[in-house]
């Protein structure tokens, strides 16, 4: 078919070469972005005088068809044509004839595809926030259900100190809240509206683009139009704060993979979110958490990809741009599965509570406390840490946890200890001193909770 730029050229494009140079295949979801913006233009020409009041409605009732015609099914977006700017174009001309041939009036494809970007990005923008603020969600209902769950606290992979699972929990809380910051900041910064820009340089038509930014919903329009037709500023740190989040999900998920495992035992996950094995009858796997951990490079690459692509460009727009897409896209549809399926599977999944603060007491976790004892009767905290240390020794040895130790055995290292040790290395005293402000202490997780909750109902998505 004939290009929208074809007046210059004497000759068809080579059919490899038009392939190479098409984007319908992947810029195709880009439909309703193109044809709201397209709109917002024809009002701004037609209140400028520069179109009719007539051709205005004319064409904005073609406009509108073509998007219900798209959604219904009945029309279907072909790799005839070589980008959606060109589809919509087309078809506008061909059911309303030559007057829709002045959509383009004032507007370049430079700015155009620009303006379709920074709408679409917005537009997933507040859908990974959405997200987010459903997984924020389960995780304060978990938090809430487990303020008295004691289980490991680790460092190295080490079981370290007695924690709940409610803090444990509480730190993707925080995770996630500022995974919402950085996408309310990316909003912030790139709510401004490039169309008007031209190819690069702006237009000799009298455009209002202030009207048009307020249509569109900007906050106004961009101020240099080299930058406006060139900016992918808004894509890159989108894909920054996407690989955040998946780095944030990943590190969720090896935690959910180690705790699904027969040697820890903190989980069942929901049969609905695990699989079986082809060969092994007794297998229940972590298959949805695994491939959140393996999808998390997928979306790093994205983020590598559009750096790369943008690091060498000139102003202003460049054809490379046009690598913006496919990889933005994958991006964003791996993300958003991987959300969805994620909190899913916390939803559902099931907490051994026994097998966890089993896993505390045997695995020392409140031999601190033992030297805090010490150090709170007047022994030197260097010689408690020595005394706790051969008391851990001793058990190693026989196999058994600190608190299975008898008084006896306490005193052979240091007569100071009394009968009162059991209860000040108990699990849920270990857990309830702790009270300073982000601790696992129930008095300072109660405090963490009600900001929680009122994070949740006075956070706005976006």
């Amino acid at each position: 078919m004939a290009q929208l730029w074809g007046g210059r050229f004497t000759k068809e494009t080579d059919q490899m070469v038009y392939d190479f140079n098409a984007s319908i295949k992947f810029d195709r979801r880009l439909y309703r972005q193109d044809i709201e913006g397209s709109m917002a233009h024809v009002k701004m020409l037609a209140r400028q005088g520069i179109l009719t009041e007539k051709e205005r409605d004319l064409i904005l009732r073609g406009l509108l068809d073509i998007l219900q015609d798209v959604e219904d099914g009945s029309l279907e977006i072909t790799a005839e044509y070589e980008d959606i700017h060109s589809f919509v174009e087309a078809n506008l001309i061909k059911r309303i004839g030559d007057t829709g041939k002045k959509l383009h009036t004032g507007r370049s494809r430079n700015d155009q595809v620009a303006l379709d970007m920074r709408l679409y990005i917005r537009d997933e923008i507040r859908h990974t926030d959405r997200l987010l603020y459903d997984l924020l969600k389960v995780l304060l209902r978990i938090m809430e259900e487990n303020l008295d769950t004691f289980m490991p606290g680790f460092t190295h992979l080490q079981k370290a100190q007695p924690v709940t699972l409610a803090h444990h929990i509480g730190a993707y809380f925080e995770m996630f809240k500022r995974d919402r910051l950085r996408m309310a900041d990316i909003l912030e910064r790139m709510n401004y509206c490039p169309l008007g820009a031209g190819a690069l340089a702006g237009t000799t038509y009298p455009l209002d683009r202030g009207y048009t930014s307020d249509l569109l919903g900007f906050y106004g329009p961009t101020q240099n139009s080299m930058d406006s037709v060139s900016d992918r500023d808004y894509v890159i740190e989108y894909l920054a704060a996407l690989s955040t989040v998946m780095m944030h999900l990943s590190r969720f998920s090896e935690e959910i993979i180690i705790w699904n495992s027969n040697e820890y035992h903190f989980v069942e996950l929901d049969d609905a979110y695990s699989t079986g094995s082809s060969i092994m009858p007794q297998k229940k796997n972590p298959d949805i958490a695994e491939l959140v951990r393996g999808k998390t490079g997928r979306v790093y690459g994205a983020l590598m990809s559009l750096l790369t692509t943008m690091k060498g460009l000139p102003l202003a727009y460049n054809k490379d741009m046009q690598e913006d897409k496919e990889v933005v896209f994958d991006a964003i549809d791996t993300v958003a599965s991987c959300l969805a399926l994620f909190t899913g599977m916390v939803d559902t999944m099931k907490f051994n509570r026994e097998a966890m603060e089993a896993s505390a007491k045997n695995g020392f976790t409140n031999a601190t406390d033992v030297a805090d004892y010490l150090v709170n009767h007047g022994v030197p905290f260097r010689d408690a840490h020595s005394i706790s240390g051969r008391l851990v020794l001793k058990c190693i040895e026989r196999d058994i946890a600190l608190d299975d130790l008898t008084l006896e055995d306490f005193r052979s290292e240091s007569t100071v200890f009394e009968e009162d040790i059991y209860e000040a290395i108990s699990m849920k005293t270990c857990v309830e001193k702790r009270l300073t402000l982000g601790a696992p202490g129930r008095a300072a997780m109660e405090k963490v909770l009600e900001a929680g909750r009122k994070y949740m109902e006075d956070a706005e998505v976006l």
